[in-house]
């Protein structure tokens, strides 16, 4: 009798090592364990919010004196992002307590940063705003990549059996969750209502795509859904297809109401690209031109907060002794009330250290 031998195919074995590197199954913690991690994240218990008081006056200190190793710090130890991913756990699963109980929690914890961060920067001697100010009060869509990737590697990360400690660390750096609302407390301090509410946008943006890329993770693992609502300890089939249901038209709104919610974040985007392809075509200025440009009114507004703009640009001009019309380099400084002779002095001195080309130097009041 002839024997007959079967052999794999080879794309059947290249699909099984595809498989096997990207199955997010394999060390995955029990369904009871992961769910304990999640929940546990949303407690809001007295040494977390001390923790998250210290977090944020460390943070707000390395806002305000343009530290970035402080900044990092903060984000560390910050507990922030836990309830965030105990949030999209519960959407995730159907659990409307959890999602109440991590929602309230979040709101306390960011009334308690906002109270820290305002109280600081309003008894603070440095009034400067600083580069990291400015850097975390204009979201695009590259912060929101980053949330989402975050979001996805924290939710990886909490469901496996030995929960990484530097996975979790470096999600918290990278979605960098603290100094927007950092420079909320600021804007409120300073009575700047746009930075405040740029500060506190681009907060929610991390938030909502942090737990949006959470929750889709989740439910690709398949997390069973918490469909006792009543919590009597039995599930019946029409408690598990309200469970379903729920689930599906609550995932819908969350959709529509994140499209929504993203559309001014895309508008700042946007600008920006715009910026840059202009920048690239050589219709504003060179690229070393349009970079000291904003370098420079950065430094003019850490200088002297009364800056609101600066430009440089060519003017021409006619000279009546040669009769004839000549060019020049010339320097804007636009400021909301009228700078001492001082400042005025040290503004310059800036602008010609970036930009030594220029003939003349103008401040103008707007």
């Amino acid at each position: 009798m002839a024997v007959i031998r079967r052999t794999r195919r080879p794309h059947a074995e290249g699909d099984s090592v595809l498989n096997d590197i990207f199955d997010l199954s394999s060390g995955r913690a029990s369904n009871q364990e992961i769910r304990a991690r999640f929940v546990s994240g949303a407690k809001v218990v007295g040494p977390n919010m001390t923790i998250l008081i210290v977090a944020m006056l460390i943070a707000s200190i390395g806002l305000n004196t343009d530290s970035t190793e402080a900044i990092v710090g903060a984000m560390l130890i910050c507990p922030l992002m836990g309830s965030v991913m105990a949030m999209a756990y519960g959407i995730a699963t159907a659990d409307r307590r959890l999602i109440k109980h991590a929602i309230t929690g979040l709101l306390v914890q960011m009334g308690i940063c906002l109270c820290t961060s305002t109280l600081y920067f309003a008894i603070s001697p440095l009034s400067n705003t600083t580069s990291e100010l400015l850097t975390n009060s204009s979201p695009t869509i590259w912060d929101v990549l980053i949330a989402a990737a975050g979001g996805t590697a924290g939710a990886i990360g909490t469901t496996r059996k030995k929960e990484p400690p530097t996975l979790v660390s470096g999600v918290a750096v990278a979605t960098a969750l603290m100094p927007p609302l950092c420079t909320t407390g600021y804007g409120i301090a300073t009575r700047s209502l746009m930075r405040a509410a740029g500060g506190l946008y681009e907060f929610l943006i991390n938030v909502v795509f942090i737990a949006l890329a959470c929750e889709v993770v989740l439910i690709v693992m398949r997390v069973p859904m918490h469909s006792d609502f009543n919590d009597d300890g039995k599930v019946t089939p029409e408690e598990r297809e309200e469970a379903r249901q729920w689930a599906h038209h609550t995932r819908i709104r969350i959709a529509i109401a994140t499209a929504i919610f993203l559309v001014p974040c895309l508008f700042i985007s946007a600008s920006v690209v715009q910026q840059t392809m202009a920048q690239n075509n050589g219709e504003l200025f060179e690229q070393k031109d349009l970079y000291d440009a904003k370098t420079t009114a950065q430094e003019l507004e850490i200088l002297a907060p009364e800056v609101t703009g600066y430009s440089v640009g060519e003017q021409d001009s006619y000279d009546t002794a040669d009769e004839a019309l000549t060019t020049k380099v010339v320097a804007t400084v636009t400021s909301s009330r009228e700078l001492d002779a001082d400042t005025r002095e040290k503004a310059e001195d800036l602008v010609r250290l970036h930009a030594p080309d220029v003939d003349e130097v103008n401040f103008l009041v707007a």
